[in-house]
């Protein structure tokens, strides 16, 4: 405190400097919660900033502020006899290292989690600084042990010392096991930055056996101040905006990754790895590190959700009906009747009688006329839903995007018998609080790559990528037929909507479209496996194309041999599959404007 007392007097009005303070004491306190609102009450009055922790184990103080105002607060706080003999080391600063007052209750005022470790009633045998420096000076046979953390004794720590090896003291106490016996016969010197640890760590190494056991008192700072830098290499790790300190008690160009809260050096600070707020070079890790730890969080999510399909269980079903503007001052039967014509009438009227096509929670009649954008809902009670192949793999996720390799038999979103068994749901789960887009279709009989949209301004730019050209797609097909040709082109127009078979057809006055086919492969059992590369993205139009030149896809349910169609949409799981798979897509990311190209695992259909 003479110390202390004697800055102030000398310090000229002229300069503007912070005084920072730390201290502790272990002793027995009560009426917490009165003690912290007093002390926080004159801080602020003083316009002092830090952090003061109050236990029933002791007080544990940094603070910082002007000269005088940090004298009154030291008058206050000596006024209450459990204070008195505070043991204050203390620094300059140009500037305010602290952002706001903070004063806490805890448990402990040093974290440890050991019962039975009360300093306030006893600890080790303090060994001064002036001491520990006459015993370096000779060469004193001893062991210097840092009880600090790693990331603190990489910035600085004694010569010759050896380091607990912790990120944070709660690991102390099976550290103390890794220590190698001879240690504990040998006198050992235990270290922190103000001494704080060591009140707690002496008389646990105590209890481990160690038999003659000092602590630096004052720690390392009072080191600082009473024998400079001598054996010290390096810089003082310090809980503050200064970072570090120096063995003059100045503060250094150290600064601290937010991140990792690791001290950085000046050349650490220039490094390209180094991105303040957000990595360093202790703690970066590259884009691929990134990914594959986010893919391997999501995949895992994906598996539980899939462990039971999510509609194959009952549940209440409630299937939206919007209402296209073509179907403006329709009757509700006449609507439906008309909407879904595959479905008899008669099988409508039953709904409806059943109070299950409702209008904003309420049953309609059939004679209801509607309005173009309204939404009818058709309630379908204990739903079961078909079960699909839900094999989902996460090939590439970052902040805008989600790749997937889809499965199938898997619809990509609710259709028809399928609702929540279809690879929009499951992903809408496994992203919770997000609204996932699709940039683009496949089949649900199709496996492979599908792009998926975090933010909609993503997905606005992909789809115009689709819609110019821009996106390269390459599938892979196993058709019935060996062509007789290498690479074949296919510009057969396609149907703008589907016949009366319910698909796509070719059709002179359709729209344009264009399928470059390459064939690999030719297979013993009169099949070949063909490379094919839609320049254009209507729907279903590789199967199409390959259909009406005669080689149709193995499996396909829909286009069969013979310029046949078949009735059934989607196949059942455990069915031969349709042997059409989205192998590689290749695309200009929307943010970053780089190329993008996934490949996916070709199935095993690919080489049988």
């Amino acid at each position: 405190m003479e110390k202390l007392n004697s800055q102030f007097a000398s310090a000229t009005s002229s300069i503007k400097e912070y005084i920072n303070l730390s201290a502790y004491k272990f002793v027995d306190l009560d009426n917490l919660e009165s003690r912290r609102t007093a002390i926080l009450k004159v801080s602020r009055e003083l316009g002092l900033k830090g952090t003061v922790l109050l236990s029933p184990e002791g007080i544990n103080l940094f603070i910082a502020g002007e000269r005088s105002n940090v004298k009154r607060w030291l008058d206050f706080l000596y006024q209450h006899p459990e204070y008195t003999d505070l043991p204050i080391k203390e620094s300059l600063s140009d500037h305010q290292p602290f952002s706001r007052m903070l004063v806490r209750i805890k448990k402990e005022i040093i974290t440890f989690g050991v019962e039975g470790i009360a300093p306030q009633n006893r600890t080790s045998p303090k060994l001064a600084a002036e001491q520990l420096k006459q015993w370096l000076d000779a060469g004193k046979d001893i062991t210097l042990l840092d009880v600090r953390n790693d990331y603190e004794v990489d910035l600085g720590t004694f010569e010759r010392a050896t380091r607990i090896g912790v990120d944070h003291f709660r690991q102390f106490p099976d550290a103390v096991q890794t220590l190698p016996d001879e240690m504990k016969t040998k006198p050992l010197v235990m270290f922190c930055t103000g001494g704080i640890r060591c009140e707690k760590a002496g008389p646990f190494m105590e209890q481990q056996g160690f038999e003659e056991i000092y602590q630096l008192d004052g720690g390392i700072l009072r080191y600082f101040e009473e024998c400079g830098g001598d054996h010290y290499k390096g810089e003082c790790f310090v809980f503050d905006k200064r970072v570090a300190v120096d063995p003059n008690l100045r503060e250094t160009e150290t600064e601290q990754c937010y991140a990792c809260q690791h001290p950085l050096t000046a050349e650490e600070q220039a490094s390209d790895q180094y991105q303040p707020g957000q990595s360093c070079p202790h703690c970066y890790r590259s884009p691929d590190e990134i990914m594959r730890e986010r893919i391997m969080l999501r995949q895992a999510a994906i598996n539980q959700l899939t462990r039971t399909l999510p509609g194959s269980q009952p549940y209440d079903n409630q299937r939206p009906l919007n209402v296209p503007a073509r179907y403006d001052q329709f009757t509700v039967i006449n609507f439906l009747s008309a909407y879904h014509p595959h479905v008899p009438r008669s099988r409508w009227l039953e709904e409806i009688d059943g109070a299950r096509i409702q209008y904003q929670g309420k049953p309609v009649s059939e004679s209801k006329r509607l309005r173009a954008g309204m939404r009818l809902d058709h309630l379908i009670p204990e739903t079961v839903e078909p079960d699909v192949a839900a094999d989902i793999k996460i090939l590439y996720e970052d902040d805008d995007l989600i790749i997937v390799s889809k499965p199938a038999p898997l619809p990509m979103h609710p259709c028809g018998r399928f609702n929540r068994n279809s690879l929009i749901y499951i992903i809408d789960q496994a992203f919770p609080g997000e609204k996932i887009r699709m940039a683009h279709r496949l089949d649900a009989n199709t496996s492979g790559c599908v792009i998926l949209c975090r933010k909609k301004a993503i997905c606005q730019d992909l789809h115009r990528q689709f819609e110019s050209g821009r996106v390269e797609k390459l599938y892979l097909a196993r058709v019935l037929g060996r062509p007789d040709w290498t690479h074949h082109t296919s510009r057969e127009r396609i149907s703008t909507g589907p016949s009366t078979a319910g698909v796509r057809q070719i059709d002179p006055e359709g729209l344009t479209a264009e399928t470059r086919f390459q064939k690999i492969s030719e297979f013993n059992d009169g099949t070949s496996l063909i490379q094919c590369r839609p320049m254009t993205g209507r729907t279903n139009q590789i199967r199409l194309h390959l259909w009406n030149s005669g080689f149709p896809i193995q499996g396909d349910p829909v286009f069969l041999p013979s310029h046949q169609f078949g009735s059934k949409q989607t196949l059942d799981v455990g069915s031969p599959p349709m042997c059409l798979h989205a192998s590689q897509i290749v695309f200009e990311h929307p943010r970053s404007k780089q190329p993008v190209s996934i490949q996916t695992e070709s199935p095993s259909w690919c080489s049988i």
